[in-house]
């Protein structure tokens, strides 16, 4: 990323905030700070950016409902924060759409570590792009690897996080071949972060969601007991015209 790497900071606690976005700055970053829901709408609206940083716990909101409905809005990058702790949690945040997860309390050097490794991740990503081809095809579906989009069967855009996408072209990628959630930590976000096995599970969920007929009884992407997953159809790489 050629550019100075701008991040919008969410969280109610004044002086986590204040330190958070001076070590950050400290550490080559552009920061923008928000106090609540309001703030971050505010930032979205008059700045571009790369990543945000985004508290569960603000006060007097419900910090998962305000994170689904951003995530709906905006494809960049969100990490969260939260004071809660333990597997179902992280899952959580996970199944929610995060691409990481940070437990209060938490190091800022740590967190500097974890923006890092997510704008790496998104950097090569783009960078990745460059050689792939156009889109793949699948069972009337079309993956744009440049846009990043799904367009579904009857044509319209369906929203994906970014590790729903990262998912679903290494499913496309390697079709037809079972996958264990080792190899598809590998192919998707890698081994330079904090992930576990479960993390893989719940995006397969969340991507049946989407393009299954019927999510409870599979087609495109199966469950191999004691191997990992199949994505079943033929997919076919597409060019630019």
């Amino acid at each position: 990323m050629s550019r100075t790497p701008h991040i919008l900071i969410v969280d109610g606690d004044r002086e986590i905030r204040n330190r958070v976005m001076r070590f950050l700055v400290e550490h080559g970053f552009r920061v923008t700070p928000a106090a609540d829901s309001r703030g971050m709408s505010l930032a979205l609206k008059t700045g571009r950016f790369d990543l945000i940083v985004l508290d569960l716990m603000l006060p007097g909101e419900d910090g998962v409902q305000l994170f689904r409905r951003l995530r709906q809005q905006v494809t960049m990058p969100i990490l969260l924060l939260t004071a809660l702790s333990g597997e179902a949690d992280r899952v959580l945040g996970l199944e929610s759409g995060a691409d990481d997860y940070l437990t209060k309390p938490f190091s800022p050097r740590e967190l500097v570590a974890r923006i890092k490794a997510v704008l790496r991740r998104s950097v090569a990503t783009v960078s990745d792009d460059s050689d792939r081809p156009q889109a793949y095809a699948f069972e009337g579906w079309v993956l744009e690897t440049a846009k990043r989009h799904l367009r579904a069967p009857g044509g319209g855009i369906l929203p994906l996080t970014s590790g729903e996408f990262d998912l679903l072209l290494a499913f496309c990628e390697h079709p037809q071949r079972v996958l264990s959630r080792e190899q598809l930590l590998d192919l998707t976000r890698g081994r330079s972060t904090v992930l576990f096995d479960r993390s893989i599970d719940v995006q397969v969920s969340r991507l049946r969601r989407k393009i299954e007929a019927d999510p409870n009884m599979p087609e495109l992407i199966k469950t191999v007991r004691g191997g990992g997953y199949i994505f079943t159809p033929p997919v076919q790489a597409l060019q630019a015209a």
